[in-house]
């Protein structure tokens, strides 16, 4: 009887999760097919491009990756750089039909780079990545893409290259022909986007902005810019030619390539921990590296715009009820299901809408909360996003990201080279060469557990040193891992530095204790920490005042209260 019950439990449990992943799929899809669009168009290969890596995309890397409710697909930071790319080899070619082949190579090789990434276990490396860069490198990317759409804004062909862009707006050169009622289609698009939702959310706002918008073109007969011919059927491979490749274009392709399959590693691991926050699961970077490698390599062949996790999709997915990879495959199958009905419909979708999709899209990307605090974190953290900022907006992204890993990394060298050194000889003793920076690979560990007679309802943990970006990934997922904890009392008085990653790893997992239940208390805070998580609003604010304790005895006193 007990078998035939839990077996009907199972039964239900499945239900309800297959339910929610068609919802999720379904939702996502709705809200990935005016992006795909959009971003297809941007990169200049056409808007019918973008969608087919949507497709292959989100179905590859839902069946192959390491994050079983995350979306995939084209986004900013990747059309960024096929835009340059398409540019730079249409330049070379003369044309973008000549061009192909190489684009192919490009797309195609960046994709096996991925998983060769995943082979190899680079995954883990993520950690390593500070906040100060990730935030001016994604504010970057959000600048760009709204860069990129003011000409366009305005029905017209402007610079494809940032700093041309902005030299154009700053001159005032480049405005003959100015299409007031583009303006004006890409001004409502913005505002229904941002506007519906005080409606209702029940239906997505860019897809009601898309729909409305198009008909309202048609219908009135506007004088704006449309997407035009759509190819119908099933996507074709591209590989004729592949064999008549001008020489000059091989270390583009190499670099391009390379860079493709970094952007896209880091663009997808960041939103796989937005996934993990969102669903409180872990994902497996290396698998995850692999899953995007495959649907790059598969996308490429037929010319698909490169893509990552896409963060924005991701949440959607979840918040509608995805939950595995079905809702992935399944927002991909829906792609593909409108490519092959719908194609003759998409082709009157009005540019300036695509442009208004994308404007949203560069502000969204934006990350304000760094923003906001670049006056109150450390000067050098300042400094860094900035440098990383301009970089990813006016020369390179990955190069970007570079310099300011590599700035941080100086910052701390005596720490980040000790923990180099120790991680090296203990992967010589045990012959694990993948072994984490942190834990029992330290001889004189950084985290040590505090043995009182409180039960397993209260966590006592002590940090040893700075808590900057190398620990700041360890140190969520340590204080993660006790889920019977009632309290959480963090020893901090070893700590007399930390920096904006390990300020925000603190607030995030804070904050998630709590929405546990889970009581934290922090001890023994030393001035610089102390005035740091006060200008940040993490102690106090998502700590309470009173629960910030000088002594680990007053601590221990309340918990045993």
């Amino acid at each position: 009887m007990r078998e035939t019950v839990s077996a009907s439990i199972s039964m239900q449990s499945r239900s309800t999760v297959f339910r929610g992943d068609i919802f999720g799929g379904i939702t996502a899809g709705i809200v990935a097919l005016p992006l795909a669009l959009a971003f297809g168009d941007s990169s200049g290969l056409g808007p019918t491009y973008g969608l087919y890596g949507a497709i292959f995309i989100g179905f590859f890397a839902a069946i192959f990756g390491g994050t079983a409710s995350q979306i995939s697909g084209p986004t900013g930071p990747m059309t960024v750089v096929t835009t340059a790319t398409v540019i730079s080899m249409t330049a070379v070619t003369g044309s973008l039909e000549t061009a192909i082949p190489a684009l192919v190579a490009t797309f195609v090789l960046a994709g096996i780079i991925q998983i060769l990434m995943g082979v190899v276990r680079l995954g883990s490396l993520i950690k390593f990545i500070p906040y100060p860069v990730v935030s001016g490198f994604m504010s970057g990317i959000g600048v760009i893409i709204v860069l990129l759409q003011i000409y366009p804004s305005f029905g017209l062909s402007g610079p494809k290259k940032t700093l041309d862009v902005a030299m154009s707006v700053l001159s005032g050169s480049g405005w003959e022909g100015i299409n007031f009622t583009a303006f004006g289609v890409t001004a409502a698009t913005v505002a229904i986007i941002y506007l519906f939702p005080k409606i209702t959310k029940a239906v997505p706002s860019v897809l009601i902005a898309l729909l409305a918008l198009t008909l309202v073109s048609a219908i009135a007969g506007l004088a704006v810019p449309i997407i035009g011919d759509i190819p119908k059927g099933f996507p074709q491979l591209k590989l004729d030619g592949l064999g008549d490749i001008p020489s000059e274009l091989y270390g583009t392709i190499i670099l391009t390539a390379i860079t493709l399959a970094a952007l896209g590693a880091l663009d997808s691991l960041l939103t796989s921990v937005v996934a993990d926050n969102l669903t409180k699961t872990q994902h497996d970077s290396n698998r995850e590296l692999f899953g995007q490698g495959i649907g790059n390599a598969v996308s490429g062949l037929f010319l698909g715009l490169p893509g990552a996790g896409a963060t924005m999709r991701t949440v959607v997915n979840v918040g509608a009820g995805g939950s595995t990879r079905k809702s992935g495959a399944i927002h991909a199958l829906l792609l593909l299901g409108i490519l092959l009905g719908l194609g003759t419909y998409a082709s009157f979708i009005p540019k300036p809408v695509l442009a208004g999709i994308l404007i949203t899209v560069g502000v969204g990307i934006l990350d304000y909360r760094g923003l906001k605090h670049i006056a109150k974190v450390p000067r050098t953290d300042a400094v860094i996003m900035v440098i990383v900022l301009l970089v990813t907006v006016f020369w390179n992204l990955l190069i970007a990201v570079g310099i300011g890993t590599a700035m941080a990394i100086l910052r701390h060298w005596p720490v980040f080279a000790a923990m180099v050194s120790k991680r090296g000889k203990q992967a010589a003793k045990t012959g694990k060469a993948d072994a984490d920076f942190t834990g029992s690979y330290w001889d004189d560990q950084p985290w040590q557990d505090e043995v009182h007679d409180f039960g397993e309802s209260v966590v006592i943990q002590r940090v040893r040193g700075p808590l900057f970006f190398a620990f700041a990934t360890e140190f969520r997922r340590r204080l993660d891992s006790f889920p019977d904890a009632k309290f959480v009392i963090l020893r901090l008085d070893c700590v007399d530095f930390v920096d904006q990653s390990g300020a925000y790893a603190l607030h995030e997992t804070v904050r998630g204790l709590q929405l546990r239940g889970v009581t934290v208390l922090v001890v023994g805070l030393h001035e610089q920490p102390a005035e740091l998580l006060s200008e940040l609003g993490v102690v106090p604010g998502a700590v309470l005042a009173e629960r910030s304790i000088d002594s680990f005895a007053k601590a221990a006193a309340l918990v045993s209260a």
